[in-house]
């Protein structure tokens, strides 16, 4: 049996498509998919900054090695930001890879952490909360993304890339259906042209299974210590439910995913709103005040 591209013996299957291949032009797949989302979104522009952000794990990761081979021949320049959300024991573990890693691709490195910018670490956050159903990745999201934007802000980059998924996406619209916020399916559009600091998913396209095991092909670190509070949302559940749905329908999360890009773009045309500015922080958002003023607030008003 050979590779469908090459006469090297294959070593990865595509189930949705039944391709084979080698190790080699598997790898080379991965970088051409990504380079041709990132062409059909036009995500990056010519000599444009982009904040690549790094948590440790392999889809961040396997962003930052591509991404970079890309900005050497592709004129645009990037900087590493990790967000550091003080999980004891388990963010030290991720900050010494990221570190190691941005040594050995010479790419520059940021860390911005919950504690300098909110005055709280995630885990002095989940004991102010005044709900216990208000998960962990509630909170823990909602402030990452406003850390992220700072990070952003704070180098100057004009775009901000994130090592998100498909199956990312999958998960995150299901959610959003369960919990009737359905306004958020709007935000899932890849093409973020219209905003101010446009955020980029250039995996957007590609399964998570093909990620660990290109990782894993290209011998990549990345951090194997699970978030301790995963599993308190829904989100590992779905995760599961769709793997399951795919080992016995091979495709049906492209199929998926492209009905959610229909979805998504009918919402965003529907819903559109004029951007406001948060009282508190001059952020964009759709209300007065922002939903991380809010979150950061309340847990504030609750430590007093």
């Amino acid at each position: 049996m050979k590779c469908d591209r090459c006469e090297n013996p294959p070593a990865y299957t595509r189930k949705y498509s039944g391709e084979k291949l080698c190790s080699q032009c598997f790898s080379k797949s991965i970088v051409r998919k990504t380079a041709k989302t990132i062409s059909k979104y036009n995500m990056i522009k010519h000599n444009e900054l982009v904040a690549v952000a790094v948590s440790g794990g392999k889809d961040s990761l396997v962003l930052l090695k591509i991404i970079n081979e890309m900005a050497l021949t592709h004129n645009f320049r990037i900087i590493a930001i990790t967000i550091d959300e003080g999980i004891p024991g388990y963010r030290d573990e991720a900050l010494e890879i990221v570190e190691k890693f941005c040594t050995e691709l010479n790419v520059e490195h940021k860390i911005y952490s919950y504690k300098d910018l909110f005055e709280l670490t995630l885990d002095e956050a989940l004991d102010l909360r005044e709900n216990e159903k208000t998960s962990s990745c509630s909170i823990c999201g909602t402030l990452r993304r406003r850390a992220i934007d700072h990070a952003a802000k704070d180098i100057g980059a004009d775009v901000i890339a994130t090592g998100h998924n498909l199956d990312d996406t999958l998960q995150t619209f299901v959610i959003n259906m369960l919990s009737g916020d359905t306004t958020k399916v709007g935000w899932m559009d890849p093409d973020t042209s219209e905003n101010d600091l446009r955020k980029i998913k250039p995996f957007c396209e590609i399964y998570e299974s093909e990620i660990v095991f290109y990782a894993f092909t290209n011998d990549m670190p990345f951090q194997s210590e699970p978030c301790p509070h995963m599993h308190e949302g829904i989100r590992t559940e779905i995760r599961e439910f769709l793997n399951s749905l795919e080992n016995q329908h091979n495709g049906i999360k492209n199929n998926f995913y492209q009905s959610i890009l229909k979805i998504s773009q009918t919402v965003k045309n529907s819903n559109s709103k004029e951007k406001m500015k948060c009282e508190k922080c001059g952020n964009d958002c759709t209300g007065n005040v922002c939903s991380v003023c809010s979150v950061v607030l309340k847990l504030k008003e609750n430590q007093t």
